[in-house]
């Protein structure tokens, strides 16, 4: 069995139901750190329905914050999701928030370790991850 994101009838991504669940669930955990909902509807007739402004607004902020951390566990409790997300917003046809922008380190996301403070993502992580997912996400 599987499930279905869209936007109306376009397919944006078809997973497993485990990986569609963990999708949503991880999707909603995310949604407190960055302040805004996940434009993820609920599931109806085994597919989730896009509200692509709202799900835009929360990746971008979600990118935001990925890039502005330097704390390194933080940053891979996020990635998956991130990219996963930004595979689905361009096959929406959707602008996907700059991934290799600098961004001013977040106070709130500062790890501290015996080499003393993290550093932020390596320029080009996320867009080569977003590559490999696209690659292996049916729709």
């Amino acid at each position: 069995m599987s499930q279905y994101f869209q936007v109306g009838t376009q397919v944006l991504w078809n997973p497993s139901n485990n990986v569609a669940e963990l999708f949503v669930r991880t999707g909603d955990a995310l949604s407190p750190l960055v302040g805004l909902p996940t434009g993820v509807g609920p599931n109806v007739n085994d597919g989730y329905e896009i509200d692509l402004d709202a799900f835009g607004a929360f990746v971008t902020a979600l990118a935001d914050r990925y890039r502005s951390s330097t704390h390194l566990i933080l940053r891979s409790l996020i990635e998956g999701h991130l990219v996963t997300a930004v595979v689905m917003l361009g096959r929406a046809g959707c602008a996907v928030p700059d991934l290799d922008a600098t961004a001013a380190p977040h106070p709130r996301d500062v790890s501290v370790g015996p080499a003393g403070f993290g550093r932020q993502a390596e320029p080009g992580r996320l867009r080569a991850l977003v590559a490999e997912h696209a690659r292996s996400m049916p729709c």
